[in-house]
């Protein structure tokens, strides 16, 4: 048997939105279909140097909203990226609003959300920064 990753669904309740936070994390979008007989948009996101659908984020809007849905969408993990500073990463996406709900004190790894409250890692790229201030006495925030 032969398997190959394709991509991860989030359903989102506000498309603009989240599609700003992804952006955020330096996401494009690759693709995007609207589906008329099934009251939907997919907005396929991917790295920019990975747009051949093999890391694609696919969000799912649902015209009609998805108030039967959980309010917590943590029941499939998290989505994981490696950045190549997490510091800046995680100043730029605190500056534009967004919680950082595990801070980045070990210079390794850091956790926020979306809007749509979907957990979203960041790893330093190589190995560890040297701990510093702001992030190494940062308590979190929430969970993660």
């Amino acid at each position: 048997m032969s398997i190959e990753y394709l991509h991860t669904m989030v359903r989102v309740k506000d498309l603009e939105k989240s599609l700003e936070f992804y952006k955020l994390l330096g996401l494009k979008e690759r693709m995007r279909k609207d589906v008329e007989a099934g009251r939907f948009t997919l907005v396929f996101l991917c790295p920019p140097d990975q747009d051949d659908g093999r890391a694609d984020v696919e969000l799912t809007y649902n015209w009609d909203g998805d108030d039967g849905l959980p309010s917590d969408s943590r029941h499939f993990g998290h989505l994981a990226y490696r950045v190549d500073d997490i510091y800046a990463a995680c100043q730029m996406l605190m500056d534009a609003g967004v919680t950082i709900n595990r801070p980045p004190r070990d210079g390794h790894m850091a956790f926020v959300r979306s809007p749509d409250n979907v957990s979203v890692e960041l790893l330093q790229k190589g190995e560890a920064k040297p701990p510093r201030e702001p992030w190494a006495s940062m308590e979190n925030t929430g969970h993660w």
